[in-house]
């Protein structure tokens, strides 16, 4: 354990980002399992709304940092494209 007042409050703090990525990891995972549901059982509008949803909190995963833009670009493509291959 640490000793010095400020590595305490990294840990503290490190703890705290920790713990908010992951939910918010979670939740694009979840999005994104909702898209590729709505692939597999062939409803294409739902896919699209799903991919709509998945998209906007994509998005703010990578404005806040837990993901890089060309990691949300790529997994955005990726489920577009799979939409597209469906019509």
């Amino acid at each position: 354990m640490a000793n010095i007042k400020s590595a305490k409050k990294r840990i503290l703090v490190t703890e705290t980002r920790t713990a908010r990525n992951k939910a918010i990891k979670s939740e694009v995972k979840t999005m994104v399992k909702k898209v590729y549901a709505a692939i597999d059982s062939k409803d294409q509008e739902a896919a699209k709304a799903a991919l709509k949803a998945a998209i906007s909190t994509m998005d703010k995963a990578t404005s806040k940092g837990v993901y890089h833009k060309n990691t949300t670009s790529r997994k955005i493509s990726r489920m577009q494209k799979a939409i597209n291959e469906m019509a």
